[in-house]
C-alpha cells in the first residue's frame, strides 16, 4: 500500500514507487506529454527513469515528487513536484503532468491544490512559481484556478515541435494569495 502524504477528495499525493516507474517511463516517451514538458525532443529509457528516481531519492531537500493517485482505485494518473526548492528565499518551481488517459477529469487541478497546501503548510514556503509554454492552455487554467497569477512572458523562449517557437508563460503564487 503506497503511503499518502495529502488527501484530497478525488486523488491524493502519495509517495512514487519503483512500481510506478514503467507506468512513468511510458508517459515519458509519449509525444502528446512530452510536447510541453521541458525537453520535449528526448527519448527516455527505462535506465534514465531508474536513474531520474535515485536523483530525486537523494535530492529531497530540494526535489518532492508526488504519485497523483486517484483515491478510489488506488491507480496512479500522474506526477506533481516541487522542485528547485529554496529554503532560503522559501520558494519553488511547480511542475506536473497526468498520463494522457486521465487529461479532462479535474485531477490536475485538485493535485495542485494539494501541492500549494503542502509547500505552504509543510514546507513554510511563501511562493510558488511555474512555467508554461503558452499553446498549453489547459495547464494555465489549472493555475489560475488555484490562485496562480501571470507574472511575465518569455517571447518566443521555447521551441516546441508542431508549434515552433513559443511563448513562456511565468505564473507565481504567494501564501498570502491563497
Amino acid at each position: 500500500m503506497r503511503p499518502v502524504v495529502i488527501k484530497g477528495d478525488r486523488v491524493s499525493l502519495g509517495v512514487l514507487t519503483r512500481e510506478d516507474l514503467h507506468t512513468v517511463w511510458k508517459w515519458y516517451n509519449d509525444r502528446r506529454v512530452r510536447r510541453y514538458l521541458s525537453f520535449p525532443h528526448e527519448v527516455f529509457f527505462y535506465e534514465d527513469e531508474m536513474e531520474w528516481y535515485e536523483a530525486i531519492r537523494r535530492e529531497k531537500s530540494r526535489e518532492k515528487v508526488f504519485a497523483i493517485v486517484k483515491n478510489e482505485e488506488k491507480t496512479l494518473v500522474g506526477l506533481i513536484g516541487l522542485h528547485n526548492i529554496d529554503l532560503y528565499s522559501r520558494n519553488a518551481e511547480l511542475g506536473y503532468f497526468l498520463g494522457p488517459e486521465h487529461w479532462g477529469m479535474g485531477y490536475a487541478t485538485e493535485a495542485v491544490f494539494l501541492a500549494v497546501r503542502y509547500a505552504f503548510e509543510w514546507l513554510n514556503l511563501r511562493k510558488l512559481y511555474a512555467r508554461v509554454f503558452e499553446p498549453n492552455v489547459p495547464s494555465s487554467r489549472i493555475l489560475e484556478r488555484n490562485g496562480f497569477t501571470l507574472a511575465g512572458r518569455l517571447r518566443e523562449h521555447q521551441y516546441v515541435p508542431g508549434k515552433g517557437f513559443v511563448d513562456v508563460l511565468l505564473y507565481e503564487l504567494l501564501r498570502e494569495e491563497v
